[in-house]
């Protein structure tokens, strides 16, 4: 109450007063209430300020380094040791094995960490490490490390993967967990693993996508019979099959799903401390910069400057979004030229930051932003998690034929239709095309990893338009989502794609040529939306 009529008499004093505005940002800072981790007061952002992270480029701008002082680092640390003794919510985990009782005689409990790939804001690990402590048991981490040949093994994507493994392992070090790397396929290494160090319990991290699921399956049937296998959901905040038990139409039908739930699940994460039973056997050391350089990956697809691997520079990106761009959010987020999204997808897609505690840290410490969080928050939670269910539920998640009926019928109407342009796939892998504004989308993904929301609608819509068939359009719109983006591989690609080419959780639209009934977007549009001309100058090269 005393911080509310503390700016009411701001109000005052700077309507009224014939002084110079900035003369008042001082006092303006003095009674500023938004208290930080250490009791101390967070200075406002001065209207100079906000303006200059209007800017287009993903490296840190001035502001946000100046304001990358560490304090939500300091204040989740306060939050986990406050919750340590919370007790964990079983509804997050399901039994995949038919025993549910650790073996006895064991010698430690194994995390297969596989999506999640962090220490703390873990549920899995959580789970896993209470129930060693419960047996009085030794901790084991593993990854299994297996890179298959394909275009889309790239150094862009391996280095952000293992340099967030090496900080895994040195902070697993500081807590007495062992953490191994093992190389192979899951079902191949892990059984042999848990045999030889007589483990008596895997635990495991949950991912919607058809690989991930035949591992489970495949290790459920090669894992001794009396040893446990229990998955924990640790991406979702509701977890998959308890938000639904089916596959969801659009964001409508889930929302209240969820919405309803998140008093039950968005609550604070007990931290991980440090083990109190030591392994016999520790790991092997890892030699980090010899394995990135040995790996056959395809190291034309680099890795950018603006996306430092890790949970500390997620944690540190996260930060910057809620003292910086989170205000801007609400309204500028379907600018490509304002800098106002979070940015935070690789950490999420990588397991190195958890959507959950991103949730929370917006909601606790952005109060002062308004509709911005309320906007991003559908867009984190809801919309993120209608991609989980999308993928668990449809096995056809990138075919043509996972789509609805009315949308695979208007496509395969027109999918004779004759199209204004036709590229090869290599044509639009070099931006080679007569749009400069997807040229300059397309430019922006392949050196930044990193392409605008609003733009990959545009960007996958023209593939649609742009190639022989629908078919054709999902194939090339995925492995050019895959490749270059440091988020691709996940159900958000997935989806984002289905949604452009195929109308998933979308509705029928007007009927034209080529899309049929599916929504269509054009370089008109955009003109409406933001200055084109400004984008397509930054990231659109002469040579294109």
């Amino acid at each position: 109450m005393i911080c509310i009529w503390r700016r009411r008499l701001l109000k005052l004093i700077v309507d009224g007063n014939r002084r110079p505005r900035q003369s008042l940002v001082p006092l303006i800072e003095a009674y500023t209430c938004e208290p930080t981790m250490s009791g101390k007061k967070r200075k406002a952002t001065s209207a100079a300020k906000v303006a200059s992270a209007k800017q287009q480029k993903l490296v840190p701008t001035k502001e946000e380094k100046q304001k990358a002082g560490g304090w939500l680092h300091d204040l989740v640390t306060q939050q986990r040791s406050e919750n340590q003794e919370m007790k964990f919510n079983k509804k997050r985990c399901r039994f995949i094995s038919d025993t549910e009782k650790i073996k006895q005689g064991s010698e430690g409990v194994l995390y297969w960490m596989l999506r999640d790939q962090r220490v703390q804001d873990n549920w899995a690990l959580t789970y896993a490490q209470r129930l060693a402590v419960k047996e009085n048991l030794p901790l084991h981490i593993c990854y299994c490390l297996d890179v298959p040949k394909s275009e889309l093994s790239t150094l862009r994507h391996y280095n952000f993967m293992l340099k967030g493994l090496e900080e895994i392992a040195k902070e697993c070090k500081t807590l007495d967990v062992q953490f191994h790397l093992l190389h192979g396929s899951a079902e191949e290494v892990v059984p042999g693993f848990v045999s030889d160090r007589s483990l008596g319990a895997v635990v495991t991290d949950f991912s919607p996508l058809r690989e991930p699921l035949q591992w489970l399956e495949d290790m459920k049937k090669t894992l001794p019979k009396d040893i446990p296998l229990i998955q924990v959901d640790s991406h979702n905040i509701v977890p998959c099959w308890v938000a639904s038990p089916k596959l969801e139409y659009a964001a409508r039908t889930i929302r209240g799903k969820i919405t309803n739930l998140l008093p039950e699940f968005l609550t604070e994460f007990p931290l991980v401390e440090k083990h109190p039973h030591t392994a016999t056997r520790t790991a092997k050391p890892v030699d980090w910069d010899k394995l990135l350089a040995s790996l056959q990956v395809d190291r034309t697809v680099g890795e950018p400057e603006w996306a430092k691997p890790g949970t500390k520079a997620g944690m540190a990106m996260l930060e910057s979004f809620i003292d910086v761009r989170l205000k801007l959010f609400d309204n500028l987020r379907n600018d490509p030229n304002a800098n106002a999204l979070s940015q935070l997808s690789p950490w999420i897609r990588f397991g190195h930051l958890s959507a959950q505690r991103v949730a929370l840290q917006v909601k606790h410490s952005g109060k002062s932003t308004g509709h911005s969080i309320t906007s991003f928050i559908e867009e984190l939670v809801v919309r993120r998690e209608l991609t989980d269910n999308f993928c668990f539920y449809n096995k056809k998640y990138d075919s043509v034929e996972g789509a609805y009926e009315w949308a695979q019928k208007t496509l395969k109407d027109h999918a004779k239709d004759k199209r204004p342009y036709l590229y090869t796939r290599e044509q639009l892998e070099k931006a080679k095309t007569h749009d400069k504004l997807w040229n300059a989308a397309q430019y922006q993904m392949v050196s930044e990893g990193k392409m605008h929301g609003f733009l990959r609608m545009y960007w996958a819509k023209k593939i649609l338009e742009w190639t022989s068939s629908p078919e054709e359009a999902l194939s090339t719109a995925l492995y050019l989502n895959d490749r270059y983006e440091l988020d691709g591989q996940d159900p958000n690609g997935f989806v984002g794609c289905m949604w452009s080419i195929c109308g998933i959780h979308d509705q029928g639209w007007a009927e034209r040529d080529v899309f049929g009934k599916i929504r269509y977007m054009n370089y008109k549009g955009c003109t409406r939306k933001f200055d084109v001309a400004r984008f397509e100058q930054k990231y659109c090269p002469k040579n294109l």
